[in-house]
């Protein structure tokens, strides 16, 4: 591969290596997401995301491909959908409002806002309904019925528990909810987020065999109605400051078990989101900021193999 420009952005320190590919293509994002992704012989970042013109025939001006920093790729991100937002609008690739984008959920839409800088500085987007059947999440567990929800589950609790142990699960409530927003996610309630140790626990629940795709696990605190605070273990990167599909089946799962207003703000390491999400079928809307963090240029010839 020749030299690649990139640009580092976020969306409260979910931090992804974007690349125009209007212009460039990149012919194994899997493996160029591994080495930019290297916080120590890289870039650093939690994954890669291309952002490149629609597929034929796609209601979309622009296609978001977003990879893990493991180099699976992943359905969605939506601190990093607005940052493709920011990239589309700034850089001029598009100028809808809102702005149309194809994901691996379908194509959202995107409302934004620009600073005085004339730059994009906030977007709400758009997120579609949740989709709970546990079929579709994807999990499998005995005896439950392919489109049953799994919201307040006892037993499932109960499995993870067994395979994090007692110790790692602490005060962790016994129920579990899981939420797709077009890729899985784990919710577990707890008295204070901090006290749980999210790189232990993470990496297990992540993998578990009820998780055929793997899944993100978010533990939650309940502040009041209108506020919760949350960490994440994310998918094929591991924690992360933010994570806006978590925060919208975060905004899910509370509203089902009664926690939560239908309008919250998730308060995340990196920063906060907001959440609506009026119930049934109705989407879930996410707003938050995006941000540019630098520009640079890729050159592969610096990558240093680890000994």
């Amino acid at each position: 591969m020749s030299a690649l420009p990139f640009t580092k952005m976020h969306g409260l320190g979910n931090d992804y290596v974007y690349v125009d590919g209007f212009v460039h293509q990149v012919d194994d994002p899997a493996s160029l997401a591994r080495q930019v992704s290297d916080r120590h012989r890289g870039i650093g970042s939690d994954g890669l995301i291309l952002v490149m013109p629609p597929d034929r025939g796609v209601d979309a001006q622009v296609r978001m491909r977003m990879f893990n920093a493991d180099g699976s790729e992943s359905e969605m991100c939506g601190n990093g959908v607005r940052c493709v937002c920011k990239f589309a609008i700034d850089r001029g690739l598009a100028s809808a409002n809102p702005l149309r984008v194809q994901t691996g959920r379908g194509v959202l839409s995107l409302a934004w806002i620009a600073g005085d800088d004339e730059l994009v500085e906030s977007v709400r987007v758009d997120m579609g309904a949740p989709i709970l059947a546990s079929a579709r999440i994807p999990a499998t567990l005995a005896g439950l019925d392919p489109d049953a929800q799994v919201v307040g589950h006892r037993a499932l609790a109960g499995i993870l528990r067994e395979a994090v142990g007692d110790a790692a699960w602490g005060a962790m409530e016994p129920v579990a909810t899981l939420v797709s927003m077009g890729n899985p996610h784990l919710v577990l309630w707890c008295p204070g987020v901090e006290s749980i140790d999210l790189a232990q626990v993470g990496p297990v629940l992540e993998r578990h065999a009820a998780f055929p795709s793997r899944i993100n696990v978010h533990v939650v605190q309940v502040m009041d109605r209108g506020n919760v605070r949350m960490r994440t273990w994310e998918r094929g990167s591991g924690i992360t400051q933010a994570c806006g599909t978590g925060a919208c089946a975060v905004a899910v799962a509370g509203a089902l078990e009664g926690r939560t207003r239908d309008s919250i703000r998730a308060q995340l390491p990196g920063g906060t989101l907001i959440l609506e999400w009026a119930g049934g079928e109705s989407s879930v809307f996410m707003t938050g900021p995006a941000t540019t963090a630098f520009e640079g240029v890729w050159q592969p010839s610096c990558v240093v193999a680890p000994s």
